[in-house]
């Protein structure tokens, strides 16, 4: 299994943007995921425009905290993918109205949709299987997560996901390290990252990012 490694970026301003897209292109890793937190969607519109103005070859994506992702595929057409961290599936019920209205407004959106579940901060989901295996219907990447910021999932859940989903994409997005990402890696088809390989909470270092997609790279090489 060959996976993308997709440093995440916190978006503040331009310029510290831009100085870790610089940091994700030097590594070569496969692209790199902007978060807003605590600026709104449209700052982030310009900044995304900034990044592909920079990188225009760059694999870019987004998660826009403060919108619907039904706004989102609306707003961020020309990006390459949007992350939600509640992909609104919902394993208790035959019928999924959330993840079925999201998958309606994608309609006219050509990136890849990473969808949260099973996910941190989102209700708990105790039947991780079942929400697996209807998730592949609503989002061509499941995103799933450890417990919390910078925790790190248990390998067995990502396993028994991966093992429920058969070969759909399947993202891990919290507590990844270059230390613990083998781990995963038999598991899943996209990493995305950002404190395990951070100096802090708004900038990535560029030895860990290096590191982390070395240790990826040097894993499917192995593989192959």
């Amino acid at each position: 299994m060959t996976c993308k490694v997709l440093p995440v970026i916190h978006v503040s301003e331009t310029r510290q943007v831009l100085r870790n897209v610089d940091i994700v292109l030097k590594a070569e890793a496969d692209g790199v995921f902007l978060v807003n937190h605590d600026k709104d969607w449209q700052h982030l519109q310009r900044v995304v425009k900034a990044v592909q103005d920079f990188a225009p070859d760059l694999w870019l994506g987004i998660n826009s905290l403060d919108l619907h992702p039904k706004q989102a595929f609306g707003f961020f057409k020309s990006v390459d993918g949007i992350w939600t961290d509640n992909g609104g599936i919902d394993e208790r019920s035959k019928e999924q109205p959330h993840a079925t209205m999201i998958r309606d407004a994608r309609a006219n959106y050509d990136g890849l949709y990473f969808g949260g579940v099973a996910f941190k901060y989102q209700r708990p989901v105790y039947n991780v299987v079942g929400a697996a295996e209807i998730a592949t219907d609503y989002m061509d990447v499941v995103t799933t997560s450890g417990p919390g910021t910078g925790r790190a999932a248990n390998p067995q859940k990502v396993r028994i996901m991966k093992e429920a989903m058969g070969d759909h994409p399947l993202a891990i997005a919290s507590g990844i390290t270059p230390e613990n990402v083998g781990t995963f890696l038999p598991y899943v088809d996209y990493v995305l990252c950002a404190t395990g390989i951070s100096d802090d909470f708004h900038n990535l270092n560029p030895d860990r990012v290096r590191q982390l997609v070395e240790t990826v790279r040097s894993n499917d090489e192995t593989e192959d």
